[in-house]
């Protein structure tokens, strides 16, 4: 995979325009070109009617999903010896902002397998379950989901009503896992569940569950306002036996890997929510300079020209804060308050971008034809997921107030 990708960082090289390498000047030259083969990508086989299809037929792209993998999108941080691309953390946000700028559920799929599925994996397997749970996730030929929501338990990720239950040389699990992102096509899940109710939050472990094991289940695909392209639904686990090899670093170590995880997710988050909102402003300023009201193009027009000044200065803060928080994941600092800063500076950049475009565009913003629909259905989902805005904002606070403290 990374041969592959080095061939298209030498046809990107050939074509990346002057002016893209100034704005990208901060990066280096193995980041630029990476944003360009991406950028590429998501023109010819995502952003159109391909992003239009996925969400309107509610179709997983798994075409492009698998080109993905062979450029070495799915598996970006992962070591080349497990069969990974083995870049850094600020490539991938860099390689999902492009991605999702063309098909946001492009995007989210790429995003769950990167972060979620193969990040606690790459942190905690051991060797027999890298080979077994990471080398084959890297091709886009298979993904897998994170499996922690429950119906029940909302924003409070430490309440977790499935259990696993140990008995002899396995462990049975039972309960349900809601809103899982990839489910549907998942072919492997990592799993949190109750081992000790005694100990709260402390009692939670993680483990790596197979599709097709006895007692596991899916429910019903879930039909979403946005990012349709990606499946929805419910993992059921009903006496569902797994053997004890199937646990995740050690036992009680599930809310840490859970935590650490979603840390990490949430960059991936802030890069698609950053996708959306480039793809916004990108509409909404092409149509300004081609529709013509008052006999000129209404680009001219003040209120038209402080709309698009406000899309631009949220996608660039929310950039720049998002590219912060992969520095520090890659330089091994911490990042906790930082990725909650990014994903809610870019989830808010997305729908305000979105909105903005939609008003930019009138009532042409309003239908099907044009993705400024589609962009603000996708939009809303990032303020939600792996986090919503409001427990960023306690993250956040919760740092500085810790900060200021010592």
């Amino acid at each position: 995979m990374q041969s592959v990708l080095s061939r298209s960082f030498n046809i990107a090289r050939q074509t990346l325009h002057v002016r893209q390498i100034a704005s990208l000047s901060a990066l280096s030259e193995t980041h630029q070109m990476l944003q360009k083969t991406c950028r590429d990508f998501a023109n010819s086989e995502l952003a159109g009617q391909n992003a239009a299809k996925f969400d309107r037929e509610h179709l997983y792209p798994a075409k492009q999903i698998r080109q993905m993998g062979e450029l070495g999108l799915m598996a970006v941080a992962v070591p080349e010896e497990l069969g990974g691309t083995g870049l850094d953390y600020l490539a991938y946000a860099i390689a999902m902002e492009e991605i999702s700028r063309g098909c946001a559920s492009a995007g989210v799929i790429m995003s769950v397998n990167n972060s979620l599925y193969l990040g606690p994996l790459l942190s905690y397997a051991n060797a027999a379950q890298k080979a077994a749970y990471i080398t084959p996730y890297t091709t886009g030929e298979r993904v897998g989901c994170f499996a922690l929501s429950e119906p029940g338990n909302g924003s409070d990720a430490g309440a977790a009503s499935t259990v696993a239950t140990e008995k002899g040389d396995h462990y049975v699990l039972n309960g349900t896992k809601a809103w899982i992102t990839n489910a549907f096509e998942a072919e492997a899940a990592v799993v949190f569940a109750t081992t000790n109710k005694q100990l709260k939050h402390k009692g939670i472990s993680a483990f790596i569950v197979p599709k097709g094991i006895k007692g596991f289940s899916l429910g019903k695909k879930e039909d979403k306002l946005g990012i349709r392209g990606s499946s929805t639904c419910q993992l059921i686990f009903e006496d569902c036996e797994i053997p004890k090899e199937s646990l995740l670093g050690e036992t009680g170590f599930g809310f840490k890997i859970a935590m650490q995880t979603l840390d990490a997710g949430r960059i991936g988050i802030a890069s698609q929510a950053l996708g959306i909102a480039q793809a916004s402003l990108e509409l909404a300023v092409d149509y300004a300079q081609k529709r013509q009201a008052f006999g000129k193009p209404i680009s001219k027009l003040q209120a038209i020209q402080q709309k698009i000044a406000d899309m631009s200065l949220a996608v660039e803060s929310a950039r720049l804060l998002t590219w912060r928080a992969a520095w520090l994941k890659d330089n091994k600092l911490p990042y906790t308050k930082e990725a909650a800063m990014a994903k809610l500076a870019a989830s808010e950049a997305a729908t305000l971008c979105a909105h903005q475009c939609i008003q930019v565009l009138g009532g042409m913003g309003y239908v099907t034809d044009m993705a400024a629909e589609r962009h603000y259905r996708d939009a809303r989902i990032t303020e939600i997921y792996e986090g919503t805005s409001e427990i960023q904002r306690l993250v956040v606070a919760g740092s500085i107030l810790k900060e200021y403290a010592n």
